[in-house]
């Protein structure tokens, strides 16, 4: 179930949070009346020593580079969101907000694409492993990160997915996402 309109996302946002809320041991509970509204609780279990301080470090200079990534993402201001961040590292970026809008950009570009930065989850009935496995099977050495607010628990039963440089988990930083994106370009062909 979803409130939210076709084409303007998943609506995953309750999904999102109970796989967040599992994946930390915890659980949600719900108490919903007609005319009286929903009520949502999260319980999380209680930390065990006091949290530390985060230290103030400088952040790693991270190379960019300039070969074309094609971004998958529903969620319009995280595309752009991460469209900018790779653009001002130098990278070529081309943007789809679907598999389905996704395929037609391949068949475009398909000679010119490196990587294939997709989020899992996405409307229109091409999810982001199916977007890989169809431009995989026409170019074995392309390049994939999948990204997702899902634990890998949650949207990988299989474990074809790999952890890494394979998976970058919602909500990731400027630096996670260049270095991560830069790891797997400068990875050999059939490395994992």
């Amino acid at each position: 179930f979803t409130t939210k309109e076709i084409g303007k996302g998943t609506g995953l946002g309750l999904a999102t949070v109970y796989g967040i809320v599992k994946q930390h041991q915890g659980w949600v509970e719900v108490e919903s009346g007609l005319g009286q509204g929903t009520t949502f609780r999260v319980f999380l279990p209680r930390a065990t020593k006091a949290p530390q301080s985060p230290r103030r470090t400088q952040p790693a200079h991270v190379p960019g580079g300039t070969e074309t990534i094609l971004v998958v993402e529903d969620e319009i201001p995280l595309r752009d969101l991460v469209r900018e961040i790779l653009e001002q590292k130098g990278y070529r970026i081309l943007t789809a907000g679907s598999g389905v809008e996704a395929l037609a950009v391949w068949q475009e570009h398909r000679n010119e694409i490196d990587l294939l930065f997709t989020d899992l989850m996405m409307p229109e009935g091409v999810s982001g492993t199916e977007l890989a496995d169809r431009l995989l099977n026409e170019r074995p050495a392309l390049k994939v990160i999948y990204s997702s607010g899902y634990s890998l628990e949650v949207v990988d039963e299989s474990s074809r997915i790999q952890e890494s440089t394979h998976f970058l988990q919602k909500p990731y930083d400027p630096e996670t996402l260049t270095r991560v994106v830069r790891e797997r370009l400068n990875e050999v062909v059939g490395a994992a």
